[in-house]
């Protein structure tokens, strides 16, 4: 899994990374929200952990830019911060964390809520598999909208996708 790393403390930007990749995962570390997110564009990271106290960009931010992307693929937050109480955790909560985890993050705690972090990013996964399942027509092909209509499957997908089609045959349907 592709993880981004927001955090402005270099010590504790290594530590955090070097404990992430050893558990086997590709980990991208930007010193501040502005980096983290410019990374975020370019890479669309299933897991994001930023610090919540950052220059150029604080972790409540960088967290609402994620939640208001659009995005296909669901990108899973942990706020990590010094800060404590509750007013904290319901801001951070708030702008769209899935996780608010005090500082110091001890390496058998990131390894669970990774471990979370996981489940919920593959049951997304399996649901956008799920969604893209169709009902269509056994025999004319047709496909049903969420309206219980019924399309013809080039004017479902084009009119879903930007899909085109060219009519061809197959080389079954050329010998029949």
């Amino acid at each position: 899994m592709k993880v981004l790393i927001a955090e402005d403390d270099p010590v504790s930007s290594y530590v955090l990374a070097a404990r992430i990749r050893k558990m086997g995962h590709e980990v991208l570390v930007t010193e501040n929200g502005r980096q983290a997110w410019d990374a975020y564009a370019r890479h669309r990271p299933r897991l994001v952990i930023t610090d919540w106290m950052m220059p150029e960009m604080n972790g409540i931010e960088l967290t609402r830019r994620i939640r208001g992307a659009d995005s296909t693929l669901y990108t899973y937050i942990i706020l990590l911060t010094a800060l404590s109480g509750r007013d904290h955790f319901l801001e951070g909560m708030e702008a769209g964390a899935d996780d608010f985890v005090p500082k110091p993050l001890e390496a058998n705690e990131l390894r669970l809520r990774l471990g979370v972090a996981e489940r919920i990013l593959n049951l997304q996964h399996e649901l956008n598999q799920l969604e893209g399942l169709l009902p269509i027509c056994s025999y004319c092909k047709r496909i049903r909208d969420e309206g219980n209509h019924w399309h013809s499957l080039e004017g479902f997908v084009g009119g879903k996708t930007d899909a085109s089609f060219s009519p061809t045959l197959c080389p079954d349907c050329q010998t029949t």
